[in-house]
């Protein structure tokens, strides 16, 4: 059988997930058998080509076994054009298989800095990826990132030919679950209904304090999960990256503190108010940067996709918490029940 006709095989089966490798790999690549001589490879190289696009590497296999690449540069300046080509090529590769996950490879790729990987199924080449599906790789797993993080489950084809049935379907779970988490925020309000009575000035800043966590949050996940997904941060790395984003959260909460001290007095609101919406600003805002650290890694380590942790998710947990931070300090701040 073909790697042409392998790779039809592949994709014809249907217990491929979507994000397959399978699903992106193309199978019109140029191969060298490795006992070929320099002088004949070339012949044969020239021969294969189909395009003006030169390729700048070439696989070298045994039949159809894969056994390594080969530079073409090299391949053309070597002198010696009787040595075999298996003593030029390059047998130490990293190569996927047809059944890998688009993420798991998409981290390797970005680690390794490829243009060019084999595809290979129980040792034969069945297909490869290029600079376009190494593209095509990156821009479907940025979308997905990107509509998982705006709370509606990813788009299998483009936006104008998704139906409205659809899109019902794609973002009524989320905003269904996310309705029941701010039906949370409301029994908080219900809960410090008698503080707020008893100080209606600290009802003025709640849109304030709650946004604020809600955007710091929001800033944090979206580049951990993107750092997550290329690679750049990985589990072991836990602990720098909650004493890097508490470390840079704790200077922009002393911004946001003193922003929100001058806030309160051009309002003209009392010291004691105004230093509960100061220090309200602090702790709201170490606390986005704790919860928006540790939930994508734990996600990541009992295999759930960090990007399922949407922004809006985010902001909606940071709301709740944050208002009962709010009402906590000024119980203690104004003494009341």
């Amino acid at each position: 059988m073909s790697s042409i006709q392998l790779c039809a095989a592949h994709q014809a089966t249907s217990g491929f997930d979507g994000d397959a490798i399978v699903q992106y790999m193309r199978t019109d690549f140029i191969t060298l058998q490795e006992h070929l001589s320099v002088h004949e490879a070339r012949e044969h190289f020239i021969s294969q080509l189909a395009s003006d696009d030169i390729p700048g590497q070439v696989f070298v296999v045994a039949g159809k076994k894969l056994r390594g690449s080969l530079s073409v540069k090299k391949l053309l300046q070597e002198t010696d054009i009787n040595q075999s080509i298996r003593h030029l090529m390059d047998s130490c590769l990293f190569r996927v298989k047809p059944d890998d996950e688009r993420q798991q490879v998409i981290a390797e790729l970005s680690e390794r800095g490829l243009d060019l990987v084999p595809v290979v199924d129980k040792g034969e080449l069945v297909g490869c990826l290029m600079e376009k599906e190494i593209a095509h790789l990156l821009e479907d797993d940025v979308t997905e990132d990107a509509q998982l993080q705006g709370a509606t489950l990813p788009l299998e084809k483009p936006y104008l030919e998704i139906s409205p049935w659809t899109l019902w379907k794609k973002r009524s779970v989320w905003l269904l679950l996310l309705f029941v988490a701010e039906a949370y925020t409301s029994s908080v309000l219900q809960h410090f209904e008698e503080a707020l009575e008893s100080a209606i000035a600290l009802a003025f800043f709640i849109p304030l304090l709650i946004g604020t966590g809600g955007n710091s949050g929001t800033q944090i996940t979206s580049t951990l999960v993107r750092s997550m997904a290329l690679g750049e941060v990985r589990l072991r790395d836990m602990g720098r990256v909650i004493r890097k984003e508490v470390s840079t959260s704790f200077l922009i909460a002393l911004t946001l503190g003193l922003a929100g001290c001058l806030r309160a007095w051009m309002m003209g609101i009392g010291m004691e108010i105004t230093l509960i919406v100061s220090l309200t600003l602090v702790c709201i805002t170490l606390w986005s940067a704790i919860v928006s650290s540790v939930i994508p890694m734990v996600l990541k380590r009992i295999g759930i996709d960090p990007a399922v942790v949407s922004a809006p998710f985010i902001a909606t947990l940071i709301d709740g918490t944050g208002l009962i931070i709010y009402f906590k300090i000024a119980q203690y701040f104004l003494g009341l029940n």
